[in-house]
């Protein structure tokens, strides 16, 4: 059984970190993470490991498939293919996503963890990276410890959760000490939010410090 809920598309912090992103890019933005969201809706809708397995495998195959065919009628993929795909990233490299989610089918261990934090995180912000224009910054500490600290406060399991935790820690200290560039900031915003939930830290302060994200690059 799939020990790992997923929280639902609806975020207001998220937004407000993913409207840092240059005007034209936006759209793109949004639909990656409308992407890792239905990849995570599998797992929240599937209790048997075989099943998911088969569902993953389906996006797996449509996101590779967009570099050769136009989208299906679904309208994730649509988004991808219109929104995404123009900038840069291929359906072959935004398909190692579903490599993220595939090992907390199974028993979650240290190495599912890590594994989820690599191919969901690193893939899902090197990408948007790519679109947004982002230059020079830490995508792959900011995606890996976003990833591990959201898979965190998802986990069932108290143990495994303070193991993703341990884990998201020093990839979010590196992200957020870098100064981000203006383009890339949207990402570095969700770093920051990401390391705020770590350390428990709710309230008003917390878009204070989007804000001076925005401003200041820090």
């Amino acid at each position: 059984m799939v020990n790992v809920t997923v929280t639902a598309l609806d975020d207001p912090e998220r937004d407000l970190a993913l409207s840092y992103a240059p005007r034209g890019r936006r759209a793109g933005l949004g639909a990656l993470f409308a992407l890792d969201a239905a990849l995570g809706q599998v797992l929240r809708t599937t209790r048997e490991p075989m099943v998911g397995q088969m569902r993953l495998a389906w996006w797996r195959e449509a996101l590779a498939r967009l570099d050769t065919m136009p989208p299906p009628a679904e309208p994730v993929l649509q988004a991808v293919a219109r929104d995404v795909m123009p900038f840069g990233p291929t359906g072959a490299a935004l398909a190692a996503m579903v490599d993220g989610w595939e090992p907390l089918l199974g028993t979650i261990d240290e190495r599912a963890i890590a594994d989820h934090g690599r191919w969901r995180g690193e893939t899902l912000f090197e990408q948007a990276g790519v679109v947004i224009g982002s230059t020079g910054d830490p995508l792959a500490e900011a995606g890996r410890g976003w990833a591990l600290a959201d898979l965190a406060a998802h986990l069932s399991d108290p143990n495994l959760a303070a193991r993703a935790r341990a884990a998201a820690a020093p990839f979010l200290v590196r992200a957020t000490g870098h100064r981000w560039s203006r383009e890339g900031r949207a990402l570095g915003a969700l770093a920051h939010l990401a390391r705020l939930n770590l350390a428990g830290r709710p309230g008003p302060r917390r878009v204070a410090r989007l804000a001076w994200h925005r401003l200041t690059g820090r």
